[in-house]
Parts: structure tokens; C-alpha cells; sequence
């Protein structure tokens, strides 16, 4: 009887260390990931959960990503129609998280709004549209044709 409690006791010390590790946050095994975190925090201020989620072999990639095109001033987009479009692809999506996301950061970046509420009734048209398109089967390339004469007959009369 004494040895089952034993092996008992030694079950429940073993979950409860275990259940220990699974809380703690993931530690970066590789420089890059150790890298990429002292960057994202340095940069940022603080490390979000959502890169702890990755597997360390993801972080840096998943890091110079954000880094190199949405928080990078010096891109062919401004940061506010950057993050006008994310909201726009978030609110397709549709996700909760990125939709929170880049309404705030739009609004950090300027936009107000208005900008907005155009930016999602935008994605609403694209998403209609596409609907209607795919849904019944429309012929690309007539309708890349139509689209070409349009934008041509349009062309031709702003001239």
C-alpha cells in the first residue's frame, strides 16, 4: 500500500511540475529568436503574447515581416493606408483581434473616423462583389475586358 502512495504522490509531483512548465512562457532556444525578442522589446517596449505563440524558429521571420513592411516608414505606403488596409482585410476575415488591432493603430497613424468606416464599407463592396463575380461564374477575361475599355473610355475623357 505504502509503495502505490508513493508512486501516487510521485504522479501528482510530476503533473504539478509539468503543469508548471506548460504555464511558464516559451524561452527562446536559438539566438534569432533571442534576438528577435530583445528587438521587439526594445522597439515596441514590450514583447506581445502573440509572438510567445510561435515556435522559436518562426520569431525572427515573423518579426522582420512586421518590421520591414508595416512599422517601416520608409515604404511605398504611408502608415495610416497601411493599417487602413489591414483593417479592411481583418474585418473580412473576419478577426476580432486584428480587427481591434489596426482600428487602433490607423488611429495612431492618423486616421480618423471617418477614413474608417470608408475603409470597411470598402472591403464590404470588394467582398460583395466578389461574391456576385465568383457566385456566377463570370468569364475573366471578358470582364477583363470590359475593365480595360472602361478604364481606357475613362482615360479618354479626363484627357
Amino acid at each position: 500500500m505504502e509503495k502505490s502512495n508513493r508512486t501516487f504522490k510521485s504522479l501528482v509531483i510530476a503533473a504539478g511540475i509539468g503543469a508548471v512548465f506548460t504555464l511558464a512562457p516559451a524561452k527562446a532556444q536559438d539566438a534569432s529568436a533571442t534576438a528577435a525578442y530583445k528587438d521587439i522589446q526594445a522597439t515596441l517596449g514590450s514583447v506581445p503574447d502573440m509572438f510567445k505563440t510561435l515556435p522559436d524558429v518562426a520569431v525572427a521571420g515573423a518579426w522582420a515581416e512586421i518590421k520591414g513592411v508595416q512599422l517601416n516608414p520608409n515604404t511605398a505606403l504611408e502608415g495610416k493606408t497601411k493599417e487602413l488596409m489591414g483593417l479592411a482585410v481583418a474585418s473580412q476575415i473576419p478577426c476580432q483581434y486584428l480587427i481591434y488591432f489596426h482600428t487602433e493603430a490607423a488611429k495612431l497613424n492618423g486616421a480618423t473616423d471617418e477614413e474608417i468606416k470608408e475603409a470597411i464599407a470598402m472591403a464590404a463592396i470588394v467582398r460583395h462583389w466578389s461574391t456576385i463575380l465568383n457566385g456566377s461564374q463570370v468569364d475573366l477575361a471578358s470582364f477583363k475586358k470590359q475593365t480595360d475599355d472602361l478604364f481606357a473610355a475613362v482615360k479618354a475623357k479626363s484627357q
